[in-house]
């Protein structure tokens, strides 16, 4: 009898491993916390300590759950034991689930775990594992609860990282090189997810990329923003580090950036196609190479360092603001990359004015629930955009106040249109 039980114990172990492998650390009784929102971008070669320990503070003594398609238990002790006394509060456990399949990712346990957790961590592997267990099911509606209804904090390494932008390169075909994204945009290995997975604050239009180090990186992250500029008829925007470079965003919008800087060269980089009108790549199509060059500043891009400290940042509530990096053109013509010195972006196309003007006036700015129109002339249009130039639909009340209370914060443009003049204002939605 005790040999049936046995192989009836074992039997149900395979059958749970065929879908999933679990790895618990520390305490068995779930605990509530006040976490923290957050998304925590990892470079790729090896976790960034200093930005590890912003990301476990975030849970505030809470449960960490690591998703992995591949590997073992390798965050449960460095979690849970090596950075305890770095911690302003020692997690309380920390689980990690190696998933095989969809049926891992949508088990009923794991989806709860996921759930009560304050913490998750993708670790490396292949994104399109990713892609594949937990896009477009129980699992995807649970992150994405997580990060939007929950709000703790999120983040990844290398293939997890590269899941976490709004847009994102699947790796369904295999990796990509710069010479075969650059002869042709279209190439089947450009294989890029857009807006149907993730849904994190401030990676909106994002595509992420790590492994900066390496030089065939860069002319390919600018063929995938070239090609969701071109496609989705938008700015586009990306977040790549270094490998042993971190990005840690706080919930204001400010990406402060980790690393060893000066001692190593680690840098996070802040790409955005450029804010004018005609900000989509010259030639964008099947069998061609790019040309994306728009008078050598198709795209503008702000290099930060990483310091143990994480001193220095990038605002991705404006796309604009940063502190301790410099700015850098990139171009593509004719399938040849360009990288020179350059200074941040004006939005020109935009128009923008930062004070009232006599005949119209915007107000509060920042504004948290509506904004108040005052104007001396008749204006017959009215459009607001977001960063990224694509169109927010308003109503303006007969009291002409815009209600825009469900909005993210962030940047946002108002453009009045009258018989004679056009005028914008730049509005920040606290």
């Amino acid at each position: 009898m005790k040999k049936i039980t046995f192989l009836c114990l074992l039997s149900l172990q395979i059958s749970f491993a065929q879908n999933y492998t679990e790895y618990h650390t520390g305490s068995i009784t779930d605990v509530t916390t006040n976490q923290e929102p957050g998304v925590c971008l990892m470079g790729g070669a090896g976790e960034q300590e200093d930005a590890m320990i912003w990301f476990l503070n975030k849970a505030n003594g809470g449960d960490v759950v690591v998703l992995r398609a591949s590997g073992s238990d390798g965050y449960n002790d460095y979690f849970y034991t090596d950075l305890a006394a770095d911690l302003n509060t020692p997690i309380n456990s920390v689980t990690t689930f190696v998933i095989n399949n969809v049926d891992g990712a949508i088990d009923p346990y794991v989806l709860q775990k996921v759930a009560n957790a304050e913490a998750i961590w993708f670790a490396g592997g292949d994104q399109y594992d990713y892609v594949s267990y937990f896009k477009d099911n129980a699992m995807e509606d649970a992150l994405n609860a997580f990060v939007n209804t929950k709000q703790g904090v999120i983040g990844g390494l290398s293939a997890g990282l590269a899941i976490l932008g709004s847009n994102y390169f699947s790796a369904q075909y295999g990796t990509l090189s710069n010479a075969v994204a650059l002869s042709n945009p279209y190439h089947p290995r450009v294989a890029i997810g857009t807006n149907d997975f993730l849904d994190i604050p401030y990676l909106e239009n994002v595509i992420t990329d790590s492994h900066y180090d390496d030089p065939d990186r860069r002319a390919r992250h600018s063929v995938m923003m070239a090609r969701i500029a071109t496609d989705n008829t938008t700015r586009s925007f990306g977040i790549a580090c270094n490998e042993y470079t971190a990005v840690c965003v706080e919930p204001d919008g400010k990406a402060y950036v980790y690393g060893e800087y000066p001692a190593y060269d680690e840098f996070a980089y802040f790409v955005q196609a450029n804010c004018t009108t005609n900000f989509q790549p010259e030639t964008c199509v099947s069998g061609s190479p790019l040309t994306w060059d728009r008078n050598g500043e198709a795209i503008k891009v702000y290099k930060v360092p990483g310091t143990e400290s994480g001193v220095n940042y990038f605002d991705l509530s404006d796309w604009e603001t940063g502190s301790g990096g410099e700015w850098k053109d990139w171009s593509i013509d004719n399938g040849v990359f360009t990288s020179v010195e350059s200074i941040n972006p004006e939005c020109s196309s935009l128009a923008v004015q930062e004070v009232s003007l006599t005949n119209i006036r915007v107000y509060p700015n920042p504004v948290v629930e509506s904004i108040q129109i005052e104007s001396e002339v008749e204006f017959n249009a009215i459009q607001l955009l977001n960063i990224a130039g694509s169109t927010i639909s308003v109503k303006l009340q007969p009291d002409h106040t815009i209600n825009m209370s469900s909005l993210s914060s962030g940047v946002y443009f108002l453009r009045l249109k009258s018989d004679n003049m056009t005028q914008v204002f730049r509005l920040v939605k606290k």
